[in-house]
């Protein structure tokens, strides 16, 4: 077995990640040794490399938290793996498994949580490490970078879709169509709802047409507002608010018809108004929603198992890395990209 690894390191905030030989981490107890087949970029990893968030990581660390490999070596007392099998490792890399949080199935809120390619290394590389309890198994077959995005875009927005409590044969409204949205209105359909996508861009708005949206909207267009209010009979039930604009969280709330829940994902910088007359006499609530639990996760990757959602994916080679950042920055990213490690793009 190699003793040594290509991975893509974060040296300090905003600089270009420096690609460079390491050697391959052992597993301690409890803990895998993962072959990295694919790892899916986020914009999460943005932030991450910029440090602009106000927990910050520490330099050096290795991004990257949509990780889909093979066990390569097992830890002492791993028994829910064997060496060779499928998995997958997200962003919530472990939990404390004994807060009032985590003990009631909200171990994502865990004030003690690691998560990989951030606080802990993560799949921008040849191998990582991930905690046997929260790794996740995977089918060998499936294919490696279409799977890749489901570990994180995948569970967050069918999570956020959840905290919006809309039913089968209501209306959701998902707002920006991103490498977020685009799976968002698939798993809407996918539940059995009724999905009006909004963006301001034409391309993702094709997008968001052909992943099965009953509506699309320019959110830029004062018209496009009253043909929704018009055709949702008075507003949406629900909306996920994927993009990441202030403006956007803005301009949804006024979409929800009374009751109506808006579940927050996405993550600008500032702040954003919240008109309170509105707000108390349609009884409606703002919620925030991050990531995904376990459980989510198994539900997640299962709607993709079973063909019913599928993440548009461009192939790129480790090497590509800070191409590929600058374009996500620039918003010229459609779909997601995964990192390839193992074969050619």
């Amino acid at each position: 077995m190699r003793t040594s690894m290509r991975a893509a390191i974060a040296t300090s905030p905003g600089l270009p990640l420096v690609i460079s030989e390491m050697s391959i981490p052992k597993p301690q107890p409890g803990e895998i040794l993962v072959k990295i087949l694919a790892c899916g970029v986020c914009h999460t990893d943005l932030h991450a490399i910029d440090g602009d968030w106000p927990v910050k990581p520490r330099y050096p660390f290795i991004p990257g938290h949509e990780v889909v490999g093979v066990v390569a070596a097992l830890g002492q007392g791993v028994k829910n793996f064997r060496e060779g099998d499928g998995i997958g490792v997200p962003w919530l890399h472990d939990a404390c498994d004994t807060c009032e949080y985590c003990t009631s199935g909200w171990e994502t809120l865990c004030a003690s949580q690691h998560n990989s390619g951030y606080s802990v290394d993560g799949g921008y590389a040849d191998y990582m490490i991930a905690s046997a309890g929260y790794a996740t198994p995977l089918p060998l077959d499936a294919s490696a970078p279409e799977l890749a995005p489901i570990l994180c875009a995948g569970v967050t927005s069918y999570k956020g879709i959840k905290e919006t409590e809309v039913r089968a044969g209501e209306w959701l409204a998902v707002c920006g169509v991103g490498g977020l949205g685009h799976l968002a209105v698939q798993y809407g359909k996918a539940m059995g709802m009724h999905v009006v996508a909004i963006d301001v861009a034409q391309d993702k708005l094709d997008i968001a047409r052909q992943a099965g949206a009953d509506l699309v909207i320019d959110g830029a267009s004062e018209l496009g507002v009253r043909q929704l209010l018009r055709e949702t009979g008075g507003g949406v039930h629900g909306a996920l608010v994927t993009a990441v604009s202030t403006q956007a969280f803005a301009q949804t709330l006024r979409l929800l018809r009374r009751k109506g829940t808006m579940s927050l994902v996405g993550l600008p910088p500032g702040e954003f108004p919240l008109p309170i007359f509105d707000v108390v006499l349609k009884r409606l609530t703002v919620r925030g929603s991050i990531v995904g639990t376990r459980r989510d996760l198994a539900e997640a990757l299962e709607f993709a198992l079973d063909g019913k959602v599928s993440a548009s994916v461009q192939h790129r080679r480790l090497e590509e890395v800070n191409e590929v950042l600058a374009e996500l920055k620039a918003g010229k990213v459609r779909g997601r990209v995964a990192l390839v490690m193992d074969a050619a793009a």
